[in-house]
């Protein structure tokens, strides 16, 4: 029996009185069950298929460290250093962090489910559906910054769940430390906070919270480890917003917002959006989730702003657990409390999610090295999530470009330096050791050249004749896969050159650019 104060519970709307809630144990032995079921599927298909294009970033620029780069905080990098110090080029260690991170997902969808009433069934019925939907394995699969994005989206907002249910204030300076963290990974953490605070504004039951200092106290310590990460984009020019304005041009047309939407509601399953917009519905209408509401608020918030501005359905991914848990304790857990009525839904809900998990794992080879890379690269599921695509061919791409330095003469081979069109192919050269130095005009890898003005002849990896900033190229071999995996690296050329057209520092004001 938790005991909530009165007096502030009559200063958020409730009735001046001592307010109890029986709230149902956490289901631990079930959930624990479920997680490890997930954390031990993720752990046998790390090794497969290989290493993302961004996760052979997130590894480069991890022997960069520092407090940000320009594509994001250094949150990710730095998780990428300690795998990367623990078991070099291993990728069972280095997707370890992102396998975690969907286990705590999973377990905090289960609290939520519990912090809304859900007993047993509830609680296990949430994580069993969020822990085996597309997304939650999709992205525990991979090293990403999404996934982290997710993982501290939810816990954000199940600590200002139990901060408004339970009248402990005190929660909202732990629900600013995560948010703090989250802004050190990914900016995007602005807009959950956003919707917070325009979700707790807006529902009259917990306006008044807004008047005490605990929320602002929250801010001032998610804004204070926050500005390392600002000072670093003040001092480097902002080059978020650059990145920021070619996601826009990307997503923001009628196209790009009505895939935004597509993407939202497909993005855990078609079947499991039913769910969640249930959930959605239920935290809007019934009067016992009124302190809560502002979950409810805070995604439709946050959906305005995507579409309004651009962007990519995955960035609302931490938001939908706690809709996935309203949806699921609502179908079991009624206000009427009837006992016999919820044992019947209960039986009803396991039937449920199974079929909600099943109609997940169709879309699974889509997210997950389920099938032999030459199968999925023609497959439906590659049209369908062509992310995959992205972890295929890179130790042959290396192997080519080494077979390209092979070719030259031993001075040659003793002074040549790489360069590559963007990030994902120098993170391959790097990861697989071709061997000599590795640059890129893209992201975070512009602030790591050039090259020194001596390093000749250059060897570039680029999908068009480089001669507008190279002199005396010529096109050796084209980069391909024995998989027939279609991804953008397929048909690049690599070109042996004598060098840049005048100095490196010349040409390298041309050859950065950024680009999500």
């Amino acid at each position: 029996m938790l005991q909530v104060r009165a007096r502030q519970r009559a200063r958020i709307g409730v009735a001046g009185q001592t307010v109890r809630v029986t709230r149902p144990p956490y289901a631990v032995r079930e959930v624990a069950v479920v997680v490890a079921v997930l954390e031990l599927g993720l752990v046998l298909l790390a090794p497969y298929y290989g290493p993302h294009r961004d996760e052979l970033y997130f590894v480069a620029a991890g022997q960069h460290l520092a407090w940000g780069y320009p594509d994001q905080p250094a949150l990710t990098p730095l998780l990428a250093r300690l795998a990367d110090l623990v078991a070099p080029g291993n990728l069972v260690v280095l997707r370890i962090p992102s396998t975690l991170a969907s286990v705590g997902v999973v377990l905090l969808s289960a609290q939520a489910a519990r912090l809304l009433g859900g007993r047993r069934a509830s609680q296990v019925a949430t994580a069993v559906v969020v822990g085996f939907s597309v997304l939650v394995p999709g992205l525990g699969h991979l090293l990403s910054t999404a996934t982290f994005d997710m993982l501290l989206w939810t816990a954000v907002l199940v600590v200002v769940m139990q901060a408004l249910l339970d009248d402990r204030p005190r929660l909202w300076l732990l629900a600013g430390a995560l948010a703090g963290l989250g802004l050190n990974n990914k900016h995007a953490m602005v807009f959950c906070l956003l919707g917070v605070l325009v979700g707790v504004a807006a529902v009259e039951e917990t306006r008044p919270v807004l008047r005490t200092r605990w929320p602002w106290l929250g801010g001032l310590i998610a804004l204070a480890m926050w500005i390392p990460n600002l000072v670093w984009q003040a001092l480097h020019g902002w080059p978020v917003f650059a990145l920021a304005a070619d996601i826009a041009r990307e997503y923001g047309g009628v196209g790009g917002r009505l895939g935004l939407v597509l993407e939202v509601l497909v993005m855990f399953s078609p079947l499991i959006a039913a769910v969640w917009i249930l959930g959605l519905v239920r935290l809007m209408q019934r009067p016992d989730w009124v302190l809560v509401r502002p979950v409810a608020v805070a995604f439709l918030v946050v959906l305005g702003v995507f579409v309004i501005t651009g962007g990519k359905g995955y960035y609302l991914a931490g938001l939908v657990p706690v809709l996935i848990a309203a949806g699921l304790t609502s179908l079991v857990h009624k206000p009427s409390g009837r006992r016999r009525l919820e044992q019947a839904t209960t039986r009803g809900l396991a039937i449920t999610s199974a079929v909600l998990v099943a109609s997940a794992a169709v879309a699974y080879p889509a997210v997950l090295p389920l099938l032999p890379a030459s199968t999925y690269a023609g497959s439906v599921w590659a049209d369908l999530d062509g992310g995959q695509l992205d972890t295929i061919g890179w130790p042959e791409y290396a192997g080519q470009v080494s077979a390209v330095i092979e070719q030259l003469t031993e001075p040659e081979r003793a002074s040549v330096v790489i360069f590559t069109g963007n990030y994902g192919e120098a993170g391959a050269m790097e990861w697989y050791g071709v061997g000599r130095p590795v640059y890129s005009g893209h992201n975070g890898y512009q602030e790591w050249g050039p090259p020194p003005e001596d390093a000749t002849p250059v060897i570039v990896v680029f999908p068009t004749n480089p001669s507008k900033w190279f002199r005396a190229c010529e096109d050796r071999l084209k980069l391909n896969n024995e998989a027939d995996a279609p991804n953008e690296e397929v048909g690049v050329g690599i070109w042996v050159c004598a060098g840049p057209r005048g100095s490196w520092a010349d040409a390298w004001d041309e050859l950065s650019h950024y680009s999500a």
